[in-house]
């Protein structure tokens, strides 16, 4: 795109903006679901959380904790395969910079390597994301030690910010401006406001831990009596992507294929024939989600100086034994 191009409207154009667009696409908003802020779809603006983070990151929409791939249905001797592929256009508001950036960085593993995951593809073609900047980091976020910002709109197509009691509208993309309706507001030449950075961004930059020397230290296994093997980092982070596949009988001749979350963190996570376990310790599991982050996403995938982290802090949030990102990385900063 040429020249940035910016509205100020207020909250009522906005839920009218939002309105509009359920009626001609699939709307996913933060919506509240038995007590939890979830991404979810809603007829209507009335239905949205108007500023509450998901407790899950927009990934789920694009690659979904559970789905069919493809459903077979035998009679007789013929066989049919019907594949789900999604077709629907959607729109997922109230994305925020880290969860962006997140799936951003999901496209380099189902996007950018080949073969491309069609499901995957298909969701990302189709999708149009209206991101909401924040004010200042929450207390347990650290984006911009792993080279994010809570006002970072690079990684949308549109991008709202927080103004003089309304919202800054800023088409970052062409299919983002597409979706804009223009002609309906007052254009305005006022600046995003910045956000206000505080102590958090003191956690060390993740490039500059020596990961290779510090593979065996005995710190693995000290901060790994603390873990549970629960696997809810990986849920609620914007980036883990690992997946089973596995085939289930509906009935008599009737079968799909489901693709569902998997996590290193899990004692079985991949096990072999046999019953072998690669990493049959806590410590060896709990070392690698960080180094999947740190070490092997950016020498494997090809974003040398890029982690698969984005310092959204749910991992923090979640939990129960208090493992926190933020303090291994701290711990890994000081002089072995």
């Amino acid at each position: 795109m040429g020249k940035k191009q910016r509205w100020l409207i207020s909250p009522a154009e906005l839920n009218g903006w939002l309105d509009s667009l359920a009626d001609g696409r699939i709307l996913i908003a933060p919506r509240r679901v038995g007590g939890v802020v979830l991404y979810r779809r809603t007829s209507g603006s009335d239905e949205i959380a108007h500023g509450a983070r998901p407790v899950l990151p927009v990934k789920e929409f694009f690659f979904p904790p559970t789905e069919c791939l493809f459903s077979i249905e035998k009679t007789g001797q013929e066989i049919h395969l019907n594949e789900a592929l999604p077709e629907a256009p959607a729109v997922v508001f109230g994305v925020r910079p880290c969860e962006a950036r997140g799936v951003r960085l999901l496209d380099a593993l189902f996007l950018d390597r080949l073969p491309a995951d069609p499901y995957y593809a298909r969701r990302r073609e189709n999708t149009v994301l209206i991101g909401l900047a924040c004010r200042e980091l929450g207390p347990t976020c650290f984006c911009t030690s792993v080279g994010g910002a809570p006002d970072a709109a690079g990684d949308m197509d549109v991008m709202l910010y927080q103004k003089d009691g309304g919202y800054l509208v800023e088409p970052v993309t062409e299919k983002g401006l597409f979706l804009v309706p223009a002609g309906e507001w007052q254009k305005s030449a006022a600046k995003p406001p910045a956000f206000i950075p505080d102590s958090q961004t003191l956690i060390p930059n993740p490039g500059s831990i020596p990961w290779a020397e510090r593979f065996d230290d005995p710190y693995w296994q000290r901060i790994s009596e603390r873990c549970l093997s629960c696997r809810a980092c990986a849920y609620v982070c914007p980036t883990c992507r690992c997946f089973a596949v596995r085939d289930e009988r509906l009935g008599p001749g009737s079968y799909e294929r489901i693709r569902c979350w998997d996590s290193c963190a899990g004692e079985n996570y991949r096990r072999v024939a046999g019953g072998h376990r690669p990493r049959p310790e806590k410590g060896e599991r709990l070392r690698n989600r960080f180094y999947c982050k740190f070490s092997y996403f950016p020498e494997q995938i090809g974003r040398e100086g890029t982690s698969a982290c984005t310092g959204c802090g749910r991992c923090i949030d979640v939990c129960p034994a208090g493992v926190d990102i933020s303090e291994v990385l701290q711990d890994l900063g000081r002089p072995a």
